[in-house]
């Protein structure tokens, strides 16, 4: 599994020639403290908001815009939920609650994974992205 730890963004950061702001070290504080929720710009906004004051809703944007072309985290894009992002890197499916909006990971099964995706077929995968909408265990107890 490769979900990238506060350190190895910041040293990301680095090797991508990006400058370590204030401002950044809050977002990147953000997506990893909340990356079991997959969050969306608007929870890391308020969340970075609380380390470093001076952080703007543009800033917010940019700087996911920035981290998602370079590799460092994954943009998830959904028609009707807020884009959400991911520290996880490594081959897995999403699940999502089409009630409450719940982006949840699983690992992918040995047959799915890219490396014997390769060794079977020839076929080299560069980016993997696997979606199942259902409704979480959650949603399933409510009595809706």
């Amino acid at each position: 599994m490769r979900t990238n730890t506060k350190e190895d963004l910041i040293g990301q950061l680095k090797d991508n020639g990006l400058k370590i702001t204030p401002q950044r070290l809050a977002i990147i504080d953000a997506l990893v403290e909340n990356r079991y929720e997959h969050p969306g710009a608007t929870l890391i906004f308020h969340e970075a908001r609380k380390k470093a004051g001076r952080v703007s809703l543009s800033t917010v944007y940019a700087t996911l815009k920035e981290f998602s072309e370079s590799g460092l985290i994954r943009q998830m894009q959904f028609d009707r939920l807020e884009n959400r992002y991911d520290v996880d890197l490594s081959d897995h499916v999403n699940l999502i609650c089409k009630r409450c909006g719940k982006v949840m990971d699983y690992h992918v099964p040995a047959p799915l994974d890219p490396k014997n995706i390769v060794r079977k077929s020839g076929f080299v995968v560069t980016d993997t992205r696997i979606e199942f909408h259902g409704y979480c265990r959650d949603c399933l107890k409510r009595p809706d």
